[in-house]
């Protein structure tokens, strides 16, 4: 069981403030965690049933980078950068669709084979001989565990999807995510705050009480998180025996059929996986979704995720899971709202930092993982906007 490998006991004497003020409105703070942070890290691109045939492929753009993961004519899953050898050129325009046998480049012509192979330039005679690899489209580094496809853009501290998530791999496994099927696509949304506000509202359950009172229905006092160790996370909550007294709590509760694949302890339950720095796998008895947050400036995130069902499922499983979807749109209005309320106030002098519950060592634990990223998080005040990379250097 997760207890037995990892700690995940609140210590006595903890240091209950977080990240100071500065470090949710600095541009060159910024910079660093698109680097050290995203970019080094591993984020969820898609689904394998994303792209079920070869030729499909879906694009993902985030902190500079443009990933195109697509499945090639072998079957075999590709991530590759969405550009052109030759002038830079986005390859791929959509987000998601299908090729038939090649990527053509909208710009000047060049052809790539699915594999990324360059297959040919427009006007090959005005150019020395080319050879395919080495003018094929350079690669992301990739993992597909659990049907999920991980990409990472730059090597980084982490290692494999398989070794960091191994204490969850049982549990997870149960719901056999891999078998499942989109219930709809990606979806994005933006939001005006920065990033990290979004991720230490949902690093913690502290609030579901006052601020999410469809969950509070239905999970009443089993919700409880487990802190970020070794860089993933877990929180997990059964059905209250008294809920529904909402609407779309009341149905779920008695529409939702047991789900005989799962264990019994499980049957019942809403777990969330995190994934360092900003990556959550959530499970339902009808669904897996993936979501996650990507900066897109110092006052802007988007938020992207997916919801994966079986394939055969029942009416039943629709309805319960249609009545899930509910639940869980209402949850992100509200936290939405959270993140602004509390994202304005660290520009405020009058913004004396957190002060941490014990409810609210998972927020704790995320931003200590920040720190030991980029250690110039750990000053109270911040160095100037010029100096910020060299510092942080200097405290390495």
């Amino acid at each position: 069981m997760n207890e037995v490998v990892r700690d995940i006991t609140i210590p006595n004497d903890w240091d209950r403030s977080g990240l100071p003020g500065w470090c949710y409105h600095s541009a060159a703070l910024l910079e660093l965690e698109k680097q050290h942070v995203f970019r080094e890290h591993w984020q969820i691109a898609c689904h394998v049933s994303d792209i079920a045939k070869p030729g499909d492929y879906i694009t993902l753009d985030i902190v500079g980078e443009r990933a195109l993961v697509l499945r090639d004519q072998s079957g075999e899953i590709k991530a590759l950068h969405n550009i052109c050898r030759h002038r830079g050129s986005r390859l791929v325009a959509d987000q998601k669709g299908t090729c038939r046998n090649a990527l053509v480049c909208p710009f000047h012509g060049w052809v790539y084979n699915l594999d990324g192979t360059l297959r040919g330039a427009a006007r090959p005679r005005s150019f020395p001989p080319m050879d395919k690899n080495e003018f094929a489209l350079k690669t992301i580094e990739s993992e597909v565990w659990q049907g999920f496809v991980f990409i990472r853009f730059a090597p980084g501290p982490q290692s494999s999807v398989a070794e960091l998530m191994r204490p969850f791999e049982q549990e997870l496994s149960s719901y056999r995510p891999s078998e499942m099927v989109p219930a709809g696509g990606i979806h994005t949304q933006e939001t005006p705050v920065n990033w990290k506000s979004v991720r230490d509202v949902d690093n913690e359950g502290y609030h579901v009480a006052m601020a999410h009172p469809a969950l509070q229905d239905l999970y009443g006092s089993t919700y409880y998180d487990e802190p970020f160790v070794n860089g993933i996370s877990r929180s997990f909550a059964t059905y209250n025996p008294h809920a529904g007294r909402r609407w779309s709590v009341g149905r779920y509760v008695k529409i939702a059929p047991e789900n005989a694949r799962l264990p019994e302890h499980l049957r019942k339950a809403w777990i969330y996986y995190g994934l360092f720095p900003n990556t959550v796998l959530a499970v339902t008895p009808e669904t897996v979704q993936f979501y996650q947050e990507f900066p897109l400036s110092v006052s802007r995130t988007l938020l992207r995720g997916g919801v994966y069902r079986y394939e055969l499922e029942t009416r039943e499983q629709a309805a319960a899971r249609y009545l899930a979807a509910r639940i869980d749109r209402d949850t992100q209005t509200e936290d939405v709202q959270l993140t602004i309320w509390s994202n304005e106030a660290m520009t405020s002098g009058a913004f004396a930092g957190f002060y941490l519950s014990d409810l609210e060592y998972g927020v704790r634990t995320h931003h200590d993982h920040l720190r030991k990223v980029l250690p110039v998080m750990t000053l109270k005040d911040a160095p100037t906007e010029a100096e910020m990379a060299t510092v942080n250097v200097g405290m390495i």
